[in-house]
């Protein structure tokens, strides 16, 4: 039996203007096209810790490796999505969510410049199941204090939650959106000259026991403290003076209590107005 694998990849928008997409991928042996029990077991963990509330739609998309003929690869691809389709509204998913489950034939490759050809047949043995969710608007959670932008009347204790920096897993890298948010923020900043701050870093999803998570470049346990610091330095590089701010992780300790997600995430504590 082939090991399943997970691929998740999260896009996600607070204010509204788009809309947040995981891609659930399950992997299936050669020229096969069922489900095994181990395979259905991982799908419905994986429903049960996204938020169903929210989701909107489901497309199902079927793909084989590049060995064999074209139609008997459709029809195979064809077959994948629609047993994944037929598990998840077993497993009491609405059919009327699903949009759309389209077998997309074989993925090609060029084996001279694949490193492991085996590996990436593999992969491509597989049905995606892409989830869209209606997205989280910060304001409606109605947080005391928190906020996404520097108010004209700040004070002390307020917190800047900002909303598109939220980090890929186990990442503490600056994405180009990111740096967008940062640089809106460093125009507030040298607005209002007074304002000092603690840049605070923060992760999700870890258990209750482990406070902190693993940066996966450093692999040091540091995570919400290396996200705090990259954007220390940004800060600096765009000439907000190191006396106005301070950086410190706090890893898990102060869940926001809403989506997981949104605990991937970097704050603002004024610590002077």
């Amino acid at each position: 039996m082939k090991k399943v694998f997970f691929i998740a990849v999260f896009f996600i928008s607070l204010s509204g203007f788009s809309q947040e997409e995981t891609v659930h991928s399950i992997y299936f042996e050669s020229d096969v096209h069922e489900l095994k029990a181990l395979q259905s077991e991982a799908v419905v963990a994986f429903l049960k810790v996204i938020d169903t509330t929210r989701l909107e739609s489901i497309s199902i998309f079927g793909y084989c490796d590049d060995i064999g003929k074209i139609d008997y690869n459709y029809k195979l691809s064809q077959r994948r999505a629609n047993g994944v389709k037929d598990m998840l509204v077993k497993k009491g998913v609405k059919l009327k969510i699903i949009v759309k489950i389209e077998g997309k034939g074989k993925v090609m490759i060029d084996e001279d410049l694949e490193d492991n050809v085996p590996e990436a047949r593999a992969k491509n043995r597989r049905v995606d199941v892409v989830l869209n969710f209606k997205p989280l608007i910060l304001e409606e959670f109605n947080i005391p204090g928190l906020y996404t932008t520097i108010r004209k009347d700040a004070v002390e204790g307020d917190r800047i939650y900002l909303e598109k920096l939220l980090f890929d897993k186990g990442s503490s890298r600056l994405t180009s959106k990111a740096r967008e948010e940062l640089d809106r923020m460093v125009l507030l900043l040298k607005r209002y000259p007074n304002i000092e701050f603690e840049i605070q870093g923060h992760v999700c999803c870890t258990p209750n026991y482990q406070k902190e998570a693993v940066d996966k470049d450093t692999k040091k346990r540091e995570l919400s403290k290396n996200r705090a610091e990259s954007v220390y330095r940004y800060f600096l590089s765009k000439g907000i003076s190191k006396t106005r701010m301070t950086f410190k992780g706090y890893g898990n300790t102060q869940s926001l209590g809403k989506d997981a997600q949104l605990d991937r995430r970097v704050e603002l504590l004024i610590t002077k107005a």
